[in-house]
Formats: structure tokens, sequence, C-alpha cells
């Protein structure tokens, strides 16, 4: 069992690494896991393929989480690993501590995790605890080092100046002007350059932005916008 060959299966699965750690005492892994790995979305082709699933068009809740789980746990499983999701709580799996400990993730200046090919795109599906101790390759460079920074002017209402503000936050994407963070994405990840070819679709930040913000007067049909 190989990294490369790992990595190979879940981008089959539409999945990607998106960081991975030999974990300590000190990082709550599962007992026994020898080598634990973030998944999170492989692409291009990640958002095209979710939409197809059934957990997409059932209606029910969290449609996402339950595909996540759907798909992650039998790829474990057949593993011999423990698949763990970011919903899994409380209390709830450290992940933002095991993404800064895989080399891959960094807290921006924004305050938002950054990660070194999904820039402020980062999001994670699992992680898988496997009992074995697999090679990993070679951690990367904090993409903020070279970089202009545009996140940090950004947001229209300047919400991530000091600290995130969420209730500035929300205030302004409830609001008519606020109808270009909801429909495509927050406007500070997406000027993030570093995340620039990751290939995320708006529909896909869209999704995102209600799970976020499920009071968006624009789901409301009699609501002028």
């Amino acid at each position: 069992m190989t990294y490369q060959a790992l990595q190979t299966s879940l981008r089959a699965l539409h999945l990607d690494v998106f960081g991975a750690l030999h974990p300590t005492a000190d990082d709550a892994a599962p007992e026994g896991a020898k080598t634990l790995l973030l998944l999170g979305p492989h692409e291009p082709g990640f958002w095209p393929n979710f939409t197809k699933a059934p957990e997409y068009r059932d209606g029910v809740a969290d449609p996402l989480d339950r595909w996540s789980k759907r798909t992650v746990t039998p790829w474990a499983n057949g593993h011999n690993g423990i698949a763990m999701f970011p919903s899994d709580g409380p209390p709830y799996p450290p992940f933002i501590q095991w993404a800064t400990r895989s080399g891959r993730a960094w807290v921006s200046p924004v305050g938002l995790l950054v990660h070194d090919v999904a820039g402020l795109f980062i999001s994670f599906r699992a992680a898988v605890a496997l009992p074995v101790h697999i090679e990993l390759p070679m951690t990367a460079q904090k993409p903020c080092e070279s970089c202009h920074m545009p996140c940090q002017t950004a947001c229209p209402v300047d919400a991530m100046t000091e600290k995130y503000d969420v209730e500035k936050c929300k205030s302004h994407l409830n609001a008519p002007v606020g109808g270009a963070c909801m429909e495509t994405g927050c406007l500070v990840r997406k000027a993030c350059p570093a995340g620039a070819k990751y290939g995320r679709l708006p529909e896909q930040s869209a999704f995102h932005m209600a799970a976020f913000n499920p009071n968006d007067p624009s789901s409301d049909p009699d609501t002028p916008r």
C-alpha cells in the first residue's frame, strides 16, 4: 500500500488526499492509527458527480455529509481503516489541528485555512485513520509567502479584518447586495490566487453558502431582491 495507490483509488471516487500525517498521542487520532489521511473534493469533476448522487436529489437534509459517509466508509473499511467526518460529534474530530499538522494547510491572513492546492476553497469531507505507516510526500510551502494577499481587501464589509465577524458577514449576505456572495461564493475565498486553478464551480460554492446562511431572504420567492 503506497500513498500514490491510495490517492489513485480515492480520485476514482472524486476525492483526493488534502493532507496526511503520522499522528502522535497529542493528535486525538483513533488508537492504533499510524497514518491519517485528510480527504477533500477532487477537482475538476467532484460537483457534477455529486449532483448525480441520490443524496443530492432526495430532498433530505445534509446531502453532502450523507454522500461522504456512504462513499468514504466502505473505502476506509476496505483498507482496514477508520473513517471520521467533520459532522461527527460533539465532540468533533480536530480537523483544523490535523490540517495544520499535515504541512499542507495554514492559517491565512484572513483567519481561514488556506491549502496548497485548493487555496481558500479548502474543505474536508472525511479523515481516514490507517493502521499502517505510509511513506508520505514532502510537505508544501505556504502559498501566502509569495502572494500579494488580495483576500485581505476582498470582503465588501470588512468582515475578516481582525477576526471573523460572522454577524456582519451574514447581515451582508441577507441584504440585496449580498447576492454575489450567496450565488457564486464568498468573495474572499474566490480572491485567493492559490485556489484559482482548483476548478471549484460557482454552483458548489452557492450550495455551501446556502448551508452556511440558510436564512437568506432569496430563498423566499416573495422576498424582492
